[in-house]
């Protein structure tokens, strides 16, 4: 399904990324910039509330997602 910007106040850039999906609903990896640190939840979401976030903006769709380097 994808990645998605949460509508967030301030400069952070939190996200969500769909992890599985179900009959009734998508299993959700939420992460949030916390003062420098990230705060990571899996949490679950139904699929009419998801759709109502795409709707009224509060998710908007990551067109093309970044690849990140990782120092090994």
């Amino acid at each position: 399904m994808g990645t998605y910007i949460l509508k967030s106040i301030g400069k952070t850039t939190d996200y969500m990324t769909v992890v599985r999906e179900m009959d009734d609903g998508y299993v959700v990896r939420i992460v949030r910039d916390k003062d420098g640190y990230e705060d990571v939840k899996t949490d679950y979401i139904s699929k009419a509330l998801f759709e109502s976030c795409l709707r009224t903006g509060y998710l908007t769709k990551v067109e093309q997602e970044e690849k990140v380097a990782v120092n090994t």
